[in-house]
């Protein structure tokens, strides 16, 4: 099979022939139609942070058909459209992830490839209404933005909602998630072509971080938010504090700005705020991410689209933030 392999010395991926795997007892064989690329992939690859002596398939998001069982698993999953949860080996504690957890791409080979053989309970079928393309865009984005809204912020119909930096894919997810659920979803982006894009799926309003003032502008337009989704940190997350209404939830999943700086501690208990951290989430949280997909007959935006070959040029779009939503690899 072909498969987009690790150069750990250059750390640029490299189409090259690999074998096919075999489904071993309890696992299936998906012959995976498409995968995309996330936040997660480029920090790895940036930050040169996988070593390993064994050649290294990335990818955390796939969606494709099960062609093979292994010993164990039941022959009517032959055939079944599916996509893959890359949170695995969770563990018993449903709030933070157990000392076996990990993300599928390293050290299990991932979705970078024409084959992947996965544990039979890491595979949901494909809701109906959404594509190939469409459901490997969801996995690792859609359940990161899951937890965040619904678990660690603790969405409410009628919430006025903030996501930063809208325009990724996990960010995207959240938007789309408040708005289905009744909340008041407000957005930052440094383009002012994502904020439209993010207005035309429904969001109420949208400014610029990049021009002075953004939180100024925010609070004329809102008062305050009761939920703030944030995936940058930075010197910027100080301002989400002061932005936040009394007894607000501040989640946030992602560091592409950098370590946080200058909070004033009395805006935080003053105002009796939660800082919670999130990272991916459990089983039961992705089955329900699918299952919000299927009774809202939700669509992730698709940025575009890449051959296997390509894939290099996939992240490079990803490190200059050009995307407007999912980046999807072709297999």
């Amino acid at each position: 099979m072909k498969a987009a392999v690790l150069n750990q010395a250059s750390y640029q991926l490299e189409v090259a022939e690999m074998e096919t795997p075999a489904p071993a007892k309890g696992e299936v064989l998906v012959k995976l139609k498409t995968a995309s690329i996330n936040h997660h992939e480029l920090w790895s690859m940036r930050e040169q942070s996988i070593v390993s002596q064994s050649p290294v398939i990335m990818g955390s998001d796939g969606a494709g058909e099960i062609t093979e069982v292994g010993p164990g698993v039941a022959s009517t999953w032959i055939g079944k459209a599916v996509m893959i949860n890359p949170s695995l080996n969770w563990g018993s504690n449903p709030r933070v992830q157990g000392p076996d957890y990990q993300i599928l791409g390293f050290p299990r080979n991932g979705t970078f490839a024409e084959y992947i053989s996965i544990p039979v309970e890491y595979v949901y079928e494909k809701p109906s209404h959404l594509d190939f393309d469409e459901a490997s865009a969801i996995p690792l984005a859609g359940l990161t933005a899951y937890r965040a809204l619904f678990i660690r912020g603790e969405l409410e119909t009628g919430s006025n909602v903030l996501v930063t930096g809208v325009g990724g894919g996990a960010a995207l997810f959240a938007l789309q998630f408040a708005i289905a659920a009744g909340a008041n979803a407000y957005v930052t982006s440094g383009s002012e072509e994502k904020i439209q894009m993010a207005v035309s799926l429904g969001a109420k309003a949208g400014v610029n971080y990049k021009e002075p003032g953004w939180d100024k502008k925010l609070l004329a337009l809102v008062g305050g938010f009761d939920i703030i989704i944030d995936s940058a940190a930075g010197t910027g997350f100080a301002a989400l504090t002061e932005i936040a209404n009394p007894g607000a939830r501040i989640v946030l999943f992602g560091r592409t700005a950098g370590k946080i700086t200058q909070l004033n501690p009395s805006t935080i208990f003053w105002k009796q705020l939660s800082i919670h951290g999130s990272s991916m989430g459990n089983d039961e949280e992705f089955r329900a991410m699918i299952d919000f997909f299927g009774v809202y007959k939700l669509h992730p935006v698709v940025d575009s689209l890449f051959g296997l070959e390509d894939i290099n040029k996939a992240f490079e779009r990803m490190e200059l933030g050009q995307q407007l939503g999912k980046m999807i690899i072709t297999l």
